[in-house]
């Protein structure tokens, strides 16, 4: 299946899943974009019809006759406007909001009954795969982003991720795959709590990047494998991850940090010499089958 039959097939599989043809969405006497608008007027400031129908792609004849249909069910209430009419302000009222309350409590019911046969790692991945569309498809995303350490499995999806994507840009193959593969098991066997971490970053639940930090000894630390997904580019994370590291390093007391990248990766050597690492050797090599300089960065005084 092409990527437009795989699209169109889900869009079908899910309007019937959540009714979103129904005249009685939920079991209410609404729809499901009456309701939606509905949610919306509850949940803005001063809402007016204009900016109701902007922010939802509505028709504006058809806002106009359910805002007229929500009026005469004593739902919600239309201010005076001076000029324009679409710019009366609406507010709820208690009917309305106890309408929005049902059919609230409705959802989160129907929700909660779709997601009970589904085990905890089931339902963590139905987020992530979620916060993963949306910061594909959306053209405008929300730029929040959280930062947790590793959890179970994290490990060895990062290193699959990052093999994926460097094949991708760089043709860099199965060479890459056991280097990524070998260094996260080599962190997860060989792990030193206090010492060493793995941060992951997340948007809207979907891992949007990682980063590794481990114990050299002397005094060194090794910042490793640090990626930042294509969808999440532009966002400040892999910045944010590179200070992770550095914060880290100077609470546990680490007096310099090396790493190895390579001249190709401009955008991540942007970000190391951003936060005071210098170049200071470099290598042509061929592991991962074509001939590309490596590069060693140094960060020192991490202390200070």
């Amino acid at each position: 299946m092409n990527t437009i039959a795989a699209v169109r097939s889900f869009n079908r599989f899910y309007t019937k899943h959540v009714g979103a043809l129904d005249q009685h969405f939920l079991g209410s006497d609404i729809t499901l974009a009456e309701a939606r608008l509905l949610f919306e007027i509850a949940n803005a400031q001063a809402p007016v019809a204009a900016d109701l129908q902007a922010a939802l792609g509505m028709d504006a004849g058809f806002v106009s006759r359910v805002l007229t249909r929500f009026e005469s069910r004593g739902w919600v209430a239309r201010g005076q406007a001076e000029a324009d009419a679409r710019r009366r302000p609406i507010t709820l009222s208690p009917a309305g909001q106890a309408a929005i309350n049902a059919l609230d409590q409705r959802q989160r019911d129907a929700v909660s009954t779709m997601l009970d046969r589904l085990k905890p790692s089931q339902q963590a991945d139905l987020v992530a795969a979620l916060g993963t569309v949306r910061a594909l498809l959306d053209p405008a995303p929300a730029t929040d982003f959280t930062i947790r350490t590793f959890r179970i499995g994290d490990a060895a999806r990062i290193a699959a991720r990052q093999s994926i994507l460097y094949d991708e840009d760089h043709g860099w193959g199965r060479g890459i795959e056991i280097n990524e593969t070998e260094t996260a098991a080599a962190f997860l066997k060989n792990f030193k709590p206090g010492r060493e971490q793995c941060w992951v970053a997340e948007l809207g639940g979907a891992m949007a990047g990682s980063v590794f930090l481990t114990d050299e000894g002397k005094g060194l630390a090794r910042l490793r494998l640090l990626y930042v997904e294509p969808f999440a580019k532009g966002r400040g994370i892999g910045d944010a991850l590179v200070r992770t590291c550095i914060d880290f390093a100077q609470q546990v007391g680490y007096e310099a940090i090396t790493l190895w990248t390579h001249t190709i990766l401009t955008s991540a050597r942007r970000i190391y010499a951003a936060h005071g690492f210098e170049l200071v050797e470099t290598a042509m090599h061929d592991t991962f089958g074509t001939p590309v300089q490596g590069e060693t960065w140094v960060r020192k005084n991490v202390l200070f």
